[in-house]
């Protein structure tokens, strides 16, 4: 009997791992006879979990939705990384699943055996978080957008751009893309009749689901790379271009593929796209990455460059001061 539940745990984990798994799989995976999963099924059946059965050649099973949430058997793995999910989610950047987030962690936490829970405590105290996570992402939207991709179902919301000007947007919604600080959501707008990235902070709070659709090829076979580079200088006001001396491998694997669109172009140097929203903030960017780099656009960075470097200059006491700053009060003279 012990033998036999500890099986029937396995196959709902098996269960739960993918959509759909056919017979002889779950036979083999397990190591029994096709009669042996079938009687499985039907005790899990009776223990009120939805397993759907399709007969026939190229039949299976499949795992579907029940009217509660049934236990979820876990590898150590998988429940280090749930509660260190958890954790950071108490107090991280999806607005709304706080609360939930810590009362799902004492549950886990309260049956985790004791080698897992010195794992996941020795990851919290070694981890710090360095300032803002970047801007809220409200968790009832993320959910339906989430559930919209996964069903292929249409998606219409209110959007603000960078701007603050609001839109309605009809798309077909293909995947969520998490970057460090934001969420994007890459889908393919009816109306404009392409594909775009949106800043999911930015969809009004209800999204609203709407017919099935047929899946269009997707803009590229890694769509993390796609929106990557698509929200490098495309969602900022200003746009540049730089060489950078240096290789673009060095180049790249400093900088992170969402700030910057980088081309190889030569030996030891190459050609990099990116954005700000001041002029500013781009200085700050291009001297921060420890590379000597040409601006060849826009015009009104070099000038706020070639201003800068006179400044530097004059703090460092390497070019004299104009006649203006030497007759400004200096209170640390």
């Amino acid at each position: 009997m012990v033998q036999t539940s500890a099986r029937l745990l396995k196959v709902l984990s098996l269960l739960q791992s993918r959509r759909f798994w056919g017979g002889g799989e779950l036979a083999d995976q397990l190591g029994v006879t096709e009669r042996s999963v079938r009687r499985d099924v039907e005790r899990l059946r009776t223990l009120g979990y939805p397993v759907h059965a399709a007969g026939g050649v190229g039949g299976g099973y499949q795992l579907g939705a029940g009217k509660e949430l049934p236990p979820l058997p876990l590898e150590d793995d998988e429940a280090v990384a749930i509660a260190v999910g958890l954790r950071a989610a108490a107090t991280g950047p999806v607005q709304g699943v706080e609360e939930a987030a810590v009362r799902a962690l004492g549950k886990l936490e309260q049956v985790l055996p004791k080698r897992l829970r010195r794992q996941v405590n020795a990851l919290q105290k070694v981890s710090v978080r360095l300032g803002d996570s970047g801007p809220v992402v409200n968790a009832e939207a993320l959910a339906v957008i989430a559930g919209c991709c996964r069903d292929e179902v249409q998606l219409r919301f209110d959007y603000g751009n960078r701007d603050g000007v609001a839109s309605q947007r009809s798309v077909e919604p293909y995947r969520l893309v998490h970057t460090r600080s934001r969420w994007y959501l890459l889908a393919y707008d009816l109306e404009r009749d392409a594909w775009r990235t949106f800043r999911v902070d930015r969809i009004g709070p209800a999204p609203r689901p709407g017919r099935a659709f047929r899946p269009r090829p997707l803009p590229s076979e890694d769509v993390a790379a796609y929106v990557s580079q698509a929200v490098s200088t495309e969602v900022y006001r200003i746009h540049a271009r730089v060489t950078f001396l240096a290789p673009a491998r060095v180049v790249s694997e400093q900088l992170s593929a969402v700030a910057v669109r980088i081309e190889e172009e030569g030996e030891g140097w190459c050609r990099v796209s990116t954005g700000g929203d001041s002029l500013e903030m781009l200085t700050y960017f291009l001297s921060a990455t420890g590379f000597d780099f040409e601006v060849h656009e826009p015009p009104e960075l070099r000038e706020h460059l070639r201003r800068l470097s006179e400044r530097l200059a004059r703090a460092a006491g390497a070019a004299p001061a104009s006649s203006s700053s030497r007759s400004c009060d200096n209170p640390h003279r």
